[in-house]
């Protein structure tokens, strides 16, 4: 049942996404006198779901749920049809249009996201608010990704102050940090000592080469029973099983999540002792932790450390002038934010990190959150709009380009050269498209 109330949160969210990406193309095409022979949302080859022809458009429903196309007459694209551009020139076709009318039809589907994502922003604020933490009632404190640790973070820390800032949203410290360098922490220690720590310059990069971007400052979690042990794992030769419970790793109490992580981390390819609880019996183990510092289990259910009557998590309202101006802001560092990450993505790491639509979907909440699903598809549409602003043919700022380059020179690109720079581009973004979904397969097939 996740699975289904996943997969149609995300058909939902791109197929709105694609819908008005497309009719970002479409307008400016019809206000230039340009014929738009069809607008297909997701890809048809060989036959449609359904089509109509009204007028000169021919309107459909692709069976290919891998995004959407508006075929624009007289234009290089991934149609590839050469009979119509091996006829002459007509004043309806794209190619017949001023440069810069061409650039603005092409930059349509772009701008058009970039709106959506601050409209949603702005919507999602003035609906719903926005969730922010009381730190002063967090009783016991924030966990803290074992590596952040060796800067002197410790378990059950609470932070006071970022750059001089109070910290609002905990979970997103990690982003922060690696997007925005945030480097100077007032922290408050579990013993009620404060202390500054000043992260050093490279952090991000660290964080990222580490694994600890994800999850490096979150809520505290009791321990829980274990749902899942994975085959051939560390856990799985030492004979735990489901329902088990730690108590104690190396003679170290286990009260917290976080507490069986760091002990994990800092043990990477050595034995443990582990003390656990089974149908009531406390027993005794011995265990090799894999060099990437996990055992290969699930827990079940865990339950934030902070009782829910302490309200550690509240909702703050916003006026319309207040959603106005924050919900803009939001999308402005959301638009950084996407840029920015391109940096990682450069790298093995960042290779190996890129997910299709599987890894979007798990973005989604298993149960359906109306303020959830906009939230993402504010980002989701921003992160499009990025996307297809890359300078790689059969993408629109692959199309960009060629036109800065007429626009600058006064010589537009030869059709031969647009043609096979479309085909290198299409292969291109085919590979990357199999490449990704293909992780996301074997994935889901190896757990």
């Amino acid at each position: 049942m996740d699975f289904w109330v996943r997969a149609a949160q995300l058909i939902l969210s791109l197929s709105l996404l694609i819908v008005l990406h497309e009719f970002g193309h479409y307008l400016p095409a019809k206000w230039f006198s340009t014929r738009v022979e069809k607008f297909y949302l997701f890809f048809n080859p060989y036959f449609s779901v359904f089509k109509k022809k009204i007028g000169e458009t021919e309107w459909g429903l692709g069976w290919i749920p891998l995004g959407g196309y508006v075929k624009i007459a007289g234009m290089v694209d991934e149609s590839m049809d050469k009979e119509q551009l091996a006829q002459p020139i007509q004043p309806w076709e794209f190619r017949a249009k001023p440069a810069w009318q061409r650039l603005i039809i092409m930059l349509g589907g772009i701008i058009v996201n970039i709106i959506v994502c601050f409209v949603i922003y702005i919507m999602v604020l003035a609906v719903w608010g926005e969730e922010k933490i009381d730190q002063s009632k967090m009783v016991n404190g924030m966990s803290v990704h074992p590596y952040m640790e060796q800067f002197g973070f410790r378990q059950g820390d609470k932070v006071l102050a970022v750059d001089g800032e109070k910290l609002d949203e905990l979970q997103q410290l990690g982003g922060e940090i690696l997007i925005f360098n945030k480097r100077h922490f007032k922290v408050q220690h579990p013993d009620g000592k404060v202390e500054t720590i000043v992260l050093p310059e490279d952090i991000g990069n660290k964080m990222w080469e580490n694994g600890a971007e994800k999850g490096a400052f979150d809520f505290r979690y009791f321990i829980s029973t274990i749902d899942s042990v994975a085959n051939k794992t560390p856990a799985s030769r030492t004979g735990l099983k489901k329902g088990d419970k730690f108590l104690k790793v190396n003679d170290q109490n286990i009260i917290f999540y976080d507490q069986f992580q760091s002990e994990l981390y800092h043990n990477k390819g050595k034995k443990v002792h582990l003390t656990i609880l089974r149908n009531g019996k406390e027993m005794e183990k011995e265990a090799y932790i894999g060099l990437d510092g996990k055992m290969g289990i699930s827990f079940k259910d865990l339950k934030i450390s902070s009782d829910t009557n302490f309200h550690v998590v509240y909702t703050k309202n916003y006026s319309l002038g207040e959603a106005l101006t924050s919900g803009f802001g939001k999308g402005l560092r959301t638009m950084y934010m996407n840029v920015a990450q391109f940096k990682y993505l450069f790298s093995k790491k960042g290779a190996e990190s890129i997910g299709g639509v599987g890894s979007i979907g798990k973005l989604f909440p298993t149960t359906w959150n109306w303020q959830a699903f906009w939230t993402l598809t504010a980002f989701l549409s921003m992160m499009l709009a990025i996307m297809n602003l890359l300078p790689i043919p059969a993408l629109d700022g692959g199309h960009v380009m060629f036109l800065i380059y007429e626009m600058i020179t006064g010589r537009a690109p030869g059709q031969k050269f647009m043609e096979y720079a479309q085909y290198v581009g299409f292969f291109l973004l085919l590979g990357l498209i199999l490449y990704a979904n293909g992780k996301d397969l074997i994935g889901a097939i190896t757990g």
